[in-house]
């Protein structure tokens, strides 16, 4: 059974933060049901293309649906919020479900719009 703690969260932080501030992003990490990390990225200088100022992640298709530093970023982003003591043994043909914790990225919130610098400073 998933399960993370706030001890867990605080262990994983460091690493997340490093990440953010290697892109130059700002966001909020949280802890949702005591089963899934989520980091909610709220701005920086990535141009995620996205519609309505909002989007929930799917971390199995980051490579799919991304490009480049948008990619990177969320790629790096994902081993953070995963750290050294992730495992994952789940096995959906038997119903069976056993990791260490879920993960969850989401870019802008659905009342709060993700706010990109890069284009503000291309409007200035």
């Amino acid at each position: 059974m998933a399960y993370v703690s706030q001890a867990d969260k605080k262990e994983l932080a460091p690493a997340i933060k490093a990440v953010l501030k290697k892109y130059n992003m700002k966001a909020t990490i949280a802890i949702r049901n005591h089963s899934t990390l989520v980091v909610k990225v709220k701005s920086g200088v990535i141009d995620f293309d996205i519609r309505d100022g909002y989007e929930d992640v799917n971390v199995y298709w980051i490579d799919t649906h991304y490009n480049g530093v948008a990619r990177d970023f969320l790629n790096e982003l994902l081993d953070a919020m995963k750290g050294p003591k992730y495992f994952n043994n789940d096995d959906a043909m038997s119903d069976y479900f056993h990791r260490s914790h879920y993960t969850d990225i989401e870019i802008g919130q659905y009342n709060r719009a993700y706010v990109c610098a890069a284009n503000e400073l291309e409007a200035a």
